[in-house]
């Protein structure tokens, strides 16, 4: 018996999104550097990008790993965000995302931050739904794969701790 067609593993490559945004005087604090939140929420539109793709179902935001800002973005400067799945377990995937700021007088490019998202695909009862599996085809790939296992297992017993302590 065959797989039903949304259950057939997707690779890596047709998750991949890229977003870009002019970073603009509205949303910059009196220095004339993005808010940080403002980056975030494009860090989580970035995100929820790549998970519809790889899911084809509607996707919510579960949890943001640590994100450090390790440039600031200018007013003028323009931000490209690209994301993609790195693993699925069930009805929850990890999604990366890379934030680079470009200077568009100079053409200078520089990595701002990265996140790593866990999305959860819901049905048509607005309930978890079952994922198809992601298959990473490139030795990159591979390595983000594993290191997403990684990721969930301290994420999981870190939530263990927080309900034992309740």
């Amino acid at each position: 018996m065959s797989e039903p067609a949304e259950l057939v593993g997707r690779p890596v490559r047709d998750s991949v999104s890229e977003y870009s945004e002019l970073a603009m005087p509205n949303d910059a604090n009196p220095l004339g550097t993005l808010f940080g939140g403002k980056v975030m929420h494009l860090v989580d539109l970035a995100a929820s990008l790549a998970a519809a793709r790889h899911a084809r179902r509607p996707v919510v935001t579960a949890s943001v790993d640590h994100l450090e800002f390790i440039h600031p973005v200018h007013i003028g400067q323009l931000l490209v965000l690209r994301s993609s799945v790195n693993r699925v377990f069930r009805t929850s995937m990890e999604v990366g995302v890379r934030v680079c700021v470009e200077d568009l007088r100079t053409g200078d490019i520089r990595h701002t931050c990265s996140a790593f998202l866990t999305f959860v695909a819901l049905g048509d009862d607005g309930r978890p739904a079952v994922i198809a599996p992601v298959i990473p085809e490139t030795g990159e790939e591979k390595r983000r794969f594993a290191q997403a296992g990684d990721r969930r297992r301290y994420r999981l017993e870190l939530r263990a701790r927080s309900k034992s302590s309740e």
